[in-house]
């Protein structure tokens, strides 16, 4: 195999889940994640972990969701299954980047809704998501196998610790602030951040981070707290959809209004899930500049450096105050916008990012 493929696994190991001999770990692995999965799995070996692996595969899963009546029920030996887990490392590898997108919206909504408490039980694991490099990734991203397999290594093999510490002037900044300001072209957005807790999301648990590849600083809004309107100009795949060109419009915490030129019923499908849907669970400043180009990925795409994202949804319980709930639903929807062009970030009514560069590097 690509010898990549061995450090990919070591660092998603050693670094960003930090296992550790007798821990209990799910390897969930994508249906084209196999070679990570052999890699993966031979590294769990080495360092006496306790493996268990299951199949991910989007096609499976549209097969179970369209002929189900749509009665779900909670899948209690799923959710023993992460209840008892140390770790969870989910190996993404699709092989059809639209495989889910004819199951419809109540469907989804209500499976949804029925394994809320598997997703929190996993959450509730030293989980960590990644990504193995498929050719239907690559399809996605308008790029060769070849260049898009350098593209996500790229991402993926850098210094994280040198890259957390730069990323500790943003924690820094949010953490003592109490407002956000976006504003660009469509959109003036403030939201307040008073009293939560930012994470460096440095690719590792021991940052409360559980992306690899990761690079960005987030939080969580206060939830009645966000007014103004927010253009996502970075197009998106929500439920087997392209979408693009989102604008959502804040009242008292609350999207009011929202339009997208593609994929507007996806979207509608995503805001509607439940209350909680409608209202911000995150805010995401990406500073990854390993990240040179949007590729249709979440996961990518939201860690690139000049891009903001902000996830209508479930709210991460590290940002929150002891004590505090935060938003709450059975979604978290990440949707991104371009801050590299006449756009600014501010924080307490200071500058903080102008055109998609930070205050401390050159050029600001």
């Amino acid at each position: 195999m690509d010898e990549r493929i061995y450090e990919h696994a070591e660092v998603l190991v050693d670094w960003s889940a930090r296992i550790e001999a007798g821990d209990d770990v799910v390897v969930s692995v994508g249906e084209g994640a196999h070679d990570l999965a052999v890699a993966v799995a031979g590294a769990l070996g080495e360092r006496g972990a306790n493996v268990v692996t299951t199949y991910a595969s989007e096609e499976v899963q549209r097969a179970y969701l369209r002929a189900h009546d749509g009665e779900f029920e909670l899948p209690e030996h799923e959710l023993a299954l992460y209840e008892a887990a140390d770790s969870v490392l989910f190996l993404g590898g699709t092989r059809n980047t639209a495989a889910t997108a004819d199951v419809p919206t109540e469907t989804r909504q209500a499976y949804g809704r029925a394994t809320e408490a598997v997703r929190e039980a996993r959450m509730n694991t030293d989980w960590v998501s990644t990504v193995h490099p498929t050719r239907a990734m690559a399809q996605q991203a308008g790029m060769s196998y070849e260049e898009y397999a350098d593209f996500v290594y790229d991402a993926i093999l850098r210094d994280w610790e040198e890259l957390a510490d730069e990323m500790a002037n943003m924690k820094e900044v949010l953490d003592e602030g109490s407002e956000v300001r976006l504003v660009k072209e469509d959109t003036d957005l403030t939201m307040s951040i008073e009293g939560r807790t930012a994470v460096n999301s440095g690719a590792s648990v021991v940052y409360d981070s559980h992306n690899l590849p990761s690079g960005e600083v987030f939080t969580a809004p206060v939830e009645d707290a966000v007014e103004g309107e927010v253009f996502f100009d970075v197009p998106m795949t929500l439920e087997g959809q392209r979408v693009e060109n989102v604008h959502l419009t804040f009242e008292g915490g609350e999207v009011v209004d929202f339009s997208a030129e593609q994929g507007e019923d996806a979207l509608a499908g995503i805001l509607d899930t439940d209350e909680g849907a409608r209202r911000l669970g995150e805010l995401g400043i990406g500073m990854n500049r390993g990240i040179d180009r949007f590729t249709n990925s979440i996961l990518f795409d939201e860690k690139m450096g000049d891009t903001v994202h902000l996830a209508v949804g479930r709210a991460y319980d590290a940002c929150l105050p002891e004590g505090v709930e935060g938003n709450q639903s059975a979604v978290h929807v990440d949707m991104i916008t371009d801050m590299s062009e006449d756009s600014v970030i501010e924080v307490d009514g200071e500058v903080i990012q102008r055109n998609g560069t930070f205050r401390w590097e050159d050029g600001f």
